[in-house]
């Protein structure tokens, strides 16, 4: 009697349980219109002068308050309206902010004395703060050392026709010999001619300079003014890059690039088969690269039996430790964030919220610097990132069991990023990458021993140089093989097919890509694809059927009588 009461209690908790699991599980999109609401503001900053910003902070504002006082006023409203008119509300504060942040940086560009500057083109004496990694500037063909290099910096102090001009402006510095030695943080003097930037670019301006980097002070103290640890992560990249040398031509330069972002001793022939073959975001330290660190350094923690919570704080010092090794750039950051939201969400226990915590560090990225929401950098990064949320998981769901799960994950991770993010690539390079998801499939194996192993030798380089050796044979034995990948598939005819450019070509990619998800279902799932298409068929039928008979009704002619007939005349009486 007990077990059976026992029994029947635990079946009643699963049942009870299993709804609110499946509820779990299922796709937030709460805060997808936030997240749209402030790229939108953040878009415009881009765009529009400081004073039509301020009169679109204004309206989002006001209506903000009309959504809240509405909310609040009828009580009628079930909970669900209410809840969706609140959080509308809270959408409008945020996208004012970013509006308003937007509009401090328009003024910047657009008013003021450095604006004049930069609009009349003049030289100047400029004092600024390196605030990313150098970045080499090669021309197609080029080969050996680069002798241009771009870097982001902001403004100390700018000595333009007389004037001092003190103000914290963004630029981007182009410069020749020498920058490529700096690193973030440090203060530096040059000199140059500022002109303006691209359309659409958050810089206040760009400054072509015309001499090195030199000290920021007049007496020669602080030209070495940088951060010890950049310092000390640059010399680690150098020296990791000197121990990959006895490799061979192609994983010497790959290895770095995949580990650090270091290209500098990248082929151009290797170069440019990854972008035939759109394999280029594996020398780019992208959320993967944060996803497979973070990843290691949780199951570790996890292993030695520490709990969730000093775990993930672990795995998170840890990242913070790869941001400063790779360099602080913006992209770096924003890898590491998204890849702290996701090791936040594990650490608490919840599942299936993975679009909401993409939103929180979108809208957290778009808040503290509106300038990304014109950088197709992030959007790449945010499109590939939901479609691994939205469609790899029911890719994953639509495999048959007989494929094993492992298997089913490799395809449809890189499938479902290259599916969103094909629109936006084509705009950029107007091409057809026909091998790019089998070589990235192939290659994908190969990139965590890579990252792994290679991130691991880094900073044995100047402890352990005999194990960094070994280490980094390994990992450069499986960045030969992506090599090997890349160069074998942009060698097959028709790796490169030409694309319509414009909103033509996005159009036509989009279509693609609907019609490419269509054929995998129907592939995966044939059963239902035949299913489907009886379903349609006998729905058209019934269709083309009713239209006919109502077309038949409509058209058809009166009854008369016909001649020859006589018709019946009841007798007298008769009925």
């Amino acid at each position: 009697m007990l077990a059976d009461h026992v029994r029947k209690k635990l079946r009643g908790r699963e049942q009870e349980t299993a709804p609110a699991e499946k509820r779990r599980r299922r796709t937030d999109v709460r805060l997808a219109l936030p997240a749209l609401l402030v790229w939108g503001a953040a878009v415009a900053g881009a765009w529009l002068t400081p004073l039509m910003l301020a009169l679109l902070c204004s309206g989002l504002l006001v209506l903000a308050v009309v959504l809240l006082a509405r909310a609040a006023r009828c009580k009628k409203f079930v909970a669900q309206r209410r809840s969706f008119l609140t959080t509308t509300a809270v959408a409008l504060v945020l996208a004012a902010s970013a509006a308003a942040h937007s509009a401090v940086l328009s003024s910047q560009r657009h008013d003021g004395p450095l604006a004049e500057a930069v609009a009349a083109g003049d030289s100047v004496v400029a004092i600024v703060e390196i605030a990313g990694s150098p970045h080499a500037l090669t021309l197609p063909g080029q080969a050996g050392t680069p002798e241009r290099w771009s870097v982001a910096a902001r403004t100390e102090e700018v000595t333009a026709n007389g004037n001092v001009i003190s103000t914290r402006a963004e630029l981007v510095v182009m410069g020749g010999r020498g920058w490529d030695n700096v690193v973030p943080g440090q203060l530096v003097r040059t000199a140059g001619k500022l002109r303006p930037p691209e359309p659409g670019q958050q810089e206040t301006a760009v400054l072509a300079a015309s001499m090195a980097p030199g000290a920021a002070a007049a007496d020669g103290v602080g030209a070495d003014a940088a951060p010890a640890g950049e310092v000390m992560a640059k010399e680690l990249r150098g020296r990791y890059v000197a121990a990959a040398s006895f490799l061979a031509a192609d994983p010497r330069g790959l290895l770095p690039g995949m580990v650090t972002g270091d290209t500098s001793a990248l082929d151009e022939g290797l170069n440019t088969a990854m972008k035939t073959v759109g394999m280029t975001h594996l020398t780019a330290v992208s959320g993967a690269n944060c996803s497979l660190v973070l990843g290691a350094l949780l199951m570790a923690a996890r292993s030695l039996r520490v709990p969730r919570i000093p775990a993930a704080a672990m795995a998170l010092a840890g990242l913070g430790m790869f941001v400063v090794l790779v360099g602080p750039d913006a992209s770096v950051l924003r890898a590491a964030l998204m890849g702290s939201i996701a090791i936040a969400s594990l650490a608490g226990g919840r599942i299936g919220r993975g679009l909401s915590f993409l939103c929180l560090a979108v809208m957290g990225l778009l808040l503290i610097d509106p300038g990304l929401a014109t950088s197709f950098g992030f959007l790449l990064s945010v499109l590939a990132t939901l479609g691994i949320i939205v469609l790899g998981s029911r890719i994953v769901d639509w495999t048959p069991a007989i494929i094993p799960r492992w298997a089913a994950a490799a395809l449809a991770v890189p499938l479902s990023a290259q599916l969103l993010c094909g629109p936006v690539i084509v705009l950029l390079q107007p091409q057809f990458s026909t091998y790019s998801l089998l070589a990235n499939v192939i290659a994908a194996p190969l990139v965590a021993p890579v990252t792994l192993l290679g991130t691991a030798a880094v900073p044995l380089v100047a402890w352990v140089p005999w194990l960094a050796t070994a280490l980094i044979a390994v990992a450069g034995t499986f960045s030969g093989g992506v090599a090997g990948t890349a160069r074998t598939a942009a060698g097959l005819p028709g790796a490169s097919l030409p694309w319509p450019e414009g909103a033509f070509g996005v159009l036509t990619m989009v279509l693609l890509s609907g019609l490419s998800l269509a054929a995998l279902w129907g592939a995966v799932r044939p059963r239902q694809l035949l299913r489907l298409i009886l379903g349609v068929h006998a729905r058209t039928v019934s269709l083309l059927d009713t239209a006919d008979n109502r077309l038949w009704a409509f058209t058809k002619p009166p009854r008369q009588h016909e001649p020859g007939q006589r018709r019946r005349t009841l007798p007298p009486g008769g009925t």
